[in-house]
């Protein structure tokens, strides 16, 4: 069975932000069909798309899975919703964020995902992990390395490492 290295982006802003992270990369690491193979480090960043709301930490996870897109991603949610994640506002505050970033060159999109990650190119948040775990790594649409889409991005919100280690 063929499998695909996916890039899974993780976010909180409320609660014990931390603790969220590690308990959704823990889940992910749990599911069957996936082979969690590392995580970024640990990031504060100021908060997108919706400001004036608590900074997040963020990181980015690599996993292997034989499932698609639409599998993955309803996986994530029910992850999303076991760990407490409550409906918010569009880029509102969370407990916990995962979204599916790349999903090895494929370039996808239908009623439920989209892959690559419609707002990846302007995300400096999800950019700055990538490029620290695979910045050779290719966005298939736009055909630049994750090392040259954080250095062109124009969002200039602050995305600081921390010295949190996810470690599961």
């Amino acid at each position: 069975m063929k499998t695909y290295s996916v890039f899974i982006g993780l976010g909180s802003n409320v609660g014990d932000r931390f603790k969220h992270l590690v308990a959704a990369a823990r889940e992910i690491k749990n599911l069957p069909e996936v082979k969690y193979i590392w995580s970024s480090s640990v990031y504060d960043t100021d908060p997108w798309g919706q400001p004036g709301q608590a900074r997040f930490l963020n990181a980015v996870v690599e996993v292997e899975t034989s499932l698609g897109p639409r599998e993955l991603l309803q996986k994530i949610k029910e992850i999303e919703a076991r760990l407490g994640r409550t409906t918010t506002d569009r880029w509102g505050p969370r407990e916990i964020d995962c979204d599916i970033l790349l999903y090895e060159g494929l370039v996808h999109k239908d009623d439920v995902v989209q892959v690559p990650h419609v707002d990846l190119e302007q995300r400096r948040f999800a950019l700055v992990p990538l490029r620290e775990i695979a910045p050779e790594l290719v966005h298939p649409v736009s055909g630049m390395t994750m090392e040259e889409l954080a250095a062109s991005c124009s969002d200039r919100g602050k995305v600081l490492m921390t010295s949190y280690k996810i470690n599961v």
